[in-house]
């Protein structure tokens, strides 16, 4: 908008995920002025020992973004990343601290992001109303910069606002755009994803104390195999049966032990986490 200037974000949530968003956008020199809403003293403490501004409301946040009254009127966007019971709450609280501002109060919320699971973007077109919303599912390696996230776009986001969103979540790993039918899929895959991962992990560790290796010796050769076997998959683009096709030599090794891995069950096992998985995420919707 004309007499309008990008001002930064508002984040509303300083648990981990809201921590690793500001952090990355922080480390990329994106989002602008970032604030960060945290309810809890001492999390609050820890926030800002790390060196992030952070304020216990929206209201104060919201303040703290807003340029000096009249024009040019900051834009801000905000991101929610608070548990889903409290996501109304928080709606509320932003679209009255915006609209007490107003052009006269040198503030405009632009956009919003959440990442509170289960909530739809149906409820965040309501509860928002007429700010463009988006909803996104974030995965827990964003701690590490190396998250999986989707984002699905409301009915009042425009290209702009998706290429927002997905700026925010490109802080902390790898983004793509789907409708929100999908995100429970989503959910299903990547989003619990990371559990499997370790369960595997757990397994692999205690296969080679089994064998005789110290369990110290085990994790470490469990996880850069977890790590190095990603590297291979990511940067060469192979297909996953390409990849193990090469490590599996006739009457060898590999294949015996594929061939326990086909008797236990282990693709389809890992078919119906990720299917019971989605489905909860759908149930959880829906309730």
């Amino acid at each position: 908008m004309t007499g309008s200037v990008e001002r930064g974000l508002l984040l509303i949530g300083g648990g981990r995920m809201g921590e690793a968003l500001a952090s990355g956008l922080r480390r990329h020199g994106r989002g602008g002025e970032i604030v960060v809403v945290e309810a809890l003293a001492a999390r609050r403490a820890e926030l800002g020992r790390a060196g992030l501004a952070v304020t216990a409301s929206v209201e104060e946040g919201l303040a703290m973004l807003a340029g000096p009254p009249g024009p040019p009127v900051a834009q801000i966007g905000a991101v929610i990343a608070v548990k889903p019971h409290d996501v109304q709450a928080v709606a509320r609280d932003l679209v009255g601290g915006a609209g007490r501002g107003g052009p006269e109060g040198g503030l405009e919320l632009t956009r919003v992001l959440s990442i509170a699971a289960g909530i739809t973007l149906g409820d965040l077109d309501a509860w928002l109303d007429p700010v463009p919303v988006l909803r996104a599912m974030p995965n827990t390696p964003a701690l590490v910069g190396a998250a999986a996230s989707a984002v699905a776009a409301g009915r009042r986001a425009g290209p702009a606002d998706v290429e927002w969103a997905k700026e925010v979540l490109a802080a902390v790993g790898t983004v793509v755009e789907l409708p929100e039918a999908a995100l429970d899929a989503v959910t299903g895959l990547s989003g619990s994803g990371p559990a499997y991962v370790f369960m595997l992990a757990e397994a692999l560790i205690d296969a080679g104390v089994l064998a005789g290796l110290a369990r110290p010796v085990a994790r470490d050769l469990a996880v850069q195999t977890l790590l190095g076997s990603a590297r291979l998959l990511a940067e060469t683009g192979e297909e996953p049966a390409s990849l193990r096709a090469a490590v599996t030599s006739p009457g060898g090794t590999t294949a015996a032990g594929l061939r326990a891995l086909e008797v236990a069950g282990l693709r389809a096992a890992v078919l119906d986490a990720v299917m019971a998985a989605t489905e909860r995420a759908r149930e959880l919707g829906r309730h």
